[in-house]
């Protein structure tokens, strides 16, 4: 069995950070903490957290750091976590980053942060024909699309476009990474952890470069 890593993943909206979190995850068999999808679960849900994220994820806008930080520092300090984890959508301001900083003390810290670089074009594409199924979140896109019209081959519930995955909410959640994200990558770089690697080509070639990463990184150690 591979030895565990505890890594962030970083990178523009439809760069494919979730298909290879989900990837690394199962590589090093730690557990792939996606806020995302824990938010989107708690609106459906209709619960506190999930009535308070609503709003602000269907105008493409970050939640508040109080939010995040008490959704993410729960997931950490879990037994599911003894051998790291693959952490997808947080931090995604320095405040964060700062917060995450002192969740992680306790567990080692971080061994790595992968900046997953796609270029604004492809992003833009990608985004505007991403669907996904409404109950167990596998994705979809207009060019691969599930085998039976718009019913998920994973477990049979409906495949739709997300609210935030309009041409104008795009653009907007594009313009916030450029303006509020975009700076963790030089927070990050200074306290060398970064590594930048290329997110395009194939779901297999990228994998691959993000391991070589991780494994330089563990051996460095």
């Amino acid at each position: 069995m591979s030895a565990g890593t505890r890594l962030v993943m970083l990178g523009r909206q439809g760069a494919g950070k979730g298909t290879q979190c989900v990837r690394i995850s199962r590589h090093y068999v730690v557990p792939h903490i996606s806020t995302g999808d824990m938010l989107r679960t708690a609106v459906k849900a209709g619960t506190e957290v999930g009535l308070r994220a609503k709003g602000y994820m269907d105008r493409g806008e970050l939640l508040p750091d109080e939010v995040m930080v008490a959704v993410v520092d729960e997931q950490i300090n879990s037994d599911l976590t003894r051998r790291g984890f693959v952490l997808d959508g947080f931090p995604r301001t320095v405040p964060q980053a700062e917060a995450l900083a002192g969740i992680v003390e306790a567990v080692g810290g971080l061994d790595v942060v992968i900046d997953l670089d796609v270029p604004v074009p492809v992003v833009l594409e990608r985004l505007a024909s991403r669907r996904v199924c409404v109950d167990c979140g596998a994705n979809y896109s207009t060019d691969k699309p599930p085998k039976e019209p718009w019913v998920c081959d994973e477990c049979g519930g409906e495949v739709v476009q997300r609210a935030d995955d309009t041409p104008e909410a795009i653009q907007r959640r594009l313009d916030l990474y450029e303006r509020e994200t975009a700076p963790l990558t030089s927070w990050y770089a200074e306290r060398g952890l970064l590594e930048v690697v290329d997110g395009l080509g194939s779901e297999d070639e990228v994998a691959g470069r993000i391991i070589a990463v991780i494994d330089a990184r563990t051996a460095a150690s």
